[in-house]
């Protein structure tokens, strides 16, 4: 299931043209729940693209720094040694 909350955001559709339309403070939240395939990859020279993706085909790509790919390997190092999120039933 893909959640999409947008805030402030105003688009035009015209003649299959999107155009940005109202002031520039828009803000958008994605959330994808039930994640059935979940891969990570080189993008470009200087990142690392995460890539999940449903049952249903909805996907979020995320691109991260390498500082930041290192933090999230870090946070799940710790949740394996220290949450039974990763304890087996």
């Amino acid at each position: 299931m893909l959640a999409l909350s947008l805030e402030e955001f105003m688009i035009e559709l015209k003649e299959g043209a999107v155009k940005n339309v109202g002031p520039t403070n828009k803000a958008a939240t994605a959330k994808l729940f039930s994640v059935t395939d979940a891969t990570a990859r080189e993008f470009g020279d200087r990142r690392v693209k995460l890539v999940f993706t449903d049952d249903e085909g909805n996907e979020v790509q995320v691109a991260l720094f390498p500082a930041e790919a290192e933090s999230i390997a870090a946070d799940l190092e710790t949740l394996e040694a220290t949450s039974p999120v990763f304890e087996d039933d």
